[in-house]
């Protein structure tokens, strides 16, 4: 990952290979942004009407490159544009900030070093800049033999006051947070024959000694004998068995307990249900809950708030065989209660549900699931947007307040009384799907029976931002992105703050 380093110095004077500034757009064309004065005197003023004339226009992502000729010591300034202007201080301009940031260091991918002259006002602008550079500076080259482009190296982010501990502590910060989204696009976007339910909780384990976090795997045996019927029965078509995960981090006096838990289909095929081939192609990013929630739990171990976690990664393989659940199988979740399963692809919320009865046993305070659970939820919010569903409506606005702050998209979704008849079983409990109206609902609804009401619970339906299939934007590769991870740690860190 690059590294970052602060300086208040004028960017005109710093020995990097490319100044990046910042641009808006306007009715009367761009306007420069704070932190681009030293490079508009340098010029004799004329950066302005020069980027016009190259045809920038400000807009959200726009990379527009122009050499110094010797008038700074970086031979390359790169304006980037931030869109229309926003106010100072909010959510929304530090958005503005990380998306300006990753999409300047995609566009300077190959470069050796870099300083980041854009509008920094206090840590938080300092701290989105970070993150967006470095979630910009994201590649994916494992399993490639020729050459890449190497991300940017060496990163200075430069602005006044940035050398104060307030701002200094805020971008330690988010080069953690920023690690923990790389950390799981990394794991999505590995092939799934190299990251199964196994080969996750064994990376799970490495990753946890030496940190503050305690990890406990159950195998198949152990899933069978403890009644995960969830779990065992999605996973026992695969010759990849089950495993559930839990993390657990625990400091000294903590005043509140956060329960996380997240899917983990390391592939999904549908089951016996199968999938058309083409919808198979992005499966891999079926572990997109359990990626965030793990990669979340290891940077929130590190960043060390007062509030204890207790995190669940439901890990499986959905295939079809000989041994695999059939549709209108009875399976039994932890706990006790039944469910028909009426389609095997329905095959999330199963591994969620025994995973969202045991985290109620370590009776935290709140209990927060990530899932890319369905494709309803993409055509209801498209593919930026991730739906919050909950019991308690002060606490979904907490999330997507969290959310907000962190500067990521999430929109509240309810979850009606009268669509829980849908999921009425003649032979079972419950059963796992209704019909195709408002079917994000009803699973949420079908969520919603495994956990309690007078604990504040919020299902994430991250199935649209989760993978982006498009072209790359802002901070966001194609790819995996690594969706939730930064909203689940704000959400711990305003639980220790609201404590």
């Amino acid at each position: 990952m690059s590294a970052v380093t602060l300086s208040s110095a004028n960017p005109t004077g710093l020995k990097v290979d490319a100044v990046v500034i910042g641009i808006a757009a306007s009715d009367n064309g761009i306007v420069l942004q704070a932190g681009a004065e030293p490079v508009d005197k340098a010029l004799k003023g004329s950066l302005a009407t020069t980027l016009t004339q190259l045809g920038a226009t400000g807009a959200a992502d726009e990379v527009t490159k122009l050499p110094t000729m010797g008038k700074a010591k970086a031979p390359v300034i790169v304006a980037v544009g931030l869109g229309s202007p926003g106010e100072p201080g909010t959510p929304e301009h530090r958005e503005q900030l990380r998306r300006a940031a990753g999409a300047a260091t995609r566009a300077l991918a190959g470069t050796a070093s870099a300083a980041y002259a854009l509008p920094i006002d206090g840590e938080a602008d300092a701290a989105a800049i970070t993150e967006g550079v470095l979630m910009g500076a994201y590649s994916f080259d494992e399993y490639k033999t020729g050459d890449t482009k190497t991300p940017v190296g060496a990163v200075t982010v430069v602005g006044p006051g940035v050398k104060a501990k307030a701002v200094r502590e805020a971008v330690a910060r988010a080069e953690i947070v920023a690690t923990a989204v790389n950390r799981a696009r990394d794991w999505i976007n590995t092939p799934p024959r190299d990251l199964g339910p196994k080969a996750f909780a064994d990376l799970s384990t490495k990753l946890v000694k030496g940190t503050k976090l305690s990890i406990e795997v159950l195998d198949e045996k152990a899933l069978a004998k403890g009644g995960y019927g969830g779990l065992t029965g999605v996973g026992q078509g695969s010759a990849n068995p089950p495993r559930l995960v839990r993390l657990s981090y625990r400091p000294a006096r903590a005043k509140k307990h956060v329960a996380l838990v997240g899917k983990g289909i390391t592939f999904d095929t549908g089951g016996l249900s199968l999938k058309p081939s083409d919808a198979m192609k992005t499966m891999k990013c079926d572990m997109g809950g359990a990626a965030a929630v793990v990669a979340a739990t290891l940077a929130i171990a590190e960043l060390a708030p007062r509030v204890a976690v207790t995190t669940y990664a439901a890990m499986a393989e959905n295939m079809p065989s000989g041994e695999a659940q059939r549709p209108s199988d009875v399976i039994t979740i932890y706990g006790g209660k039944t469910v028909e399963v009426l389609n095997t692809d329905a095959e999330g919320r199963l591994v969620l549900a025994d995973a969202l009865v045991r985290a109620k046993e370590d009776e935290p305070d709140v209990i927060v699931d990530v899932a890319t659970l369905t494709g309803a939820a993409v055509v209801a919010l498209g593919t930026r947007v991730s739906g919050i569903m909950a019991n308690n409506d002060d606490f979904a606005t907490q999330v997507q307040a969290s959310a907000q702050a962190a500067g990521e998209h999430m929109w509240p979704l309810p979850l009606p009384a009268e669509l829980r008849e849908k999921l009425d079983s003649q032979i079972a409990d419950i059963a796992n799907i209704g019909d195709r109206q408002g079917g994000a609902l009803q699973a949420g609804l079908f969520l919603k029976e495994f956990v309690d009401d007078d604990v504040p619970w919020a299902h994430l339906d991250i199935a649209g931002p989760a993978f982006n299939e498009g072209q790359p934007f802002g901070y966001t590769p194609q790819g995996a992105t690594g969706a939730a991870v930064r909203t689940l740690v704000k959400i711990v860190d305003d639980v220790d703050h609201a404590g």
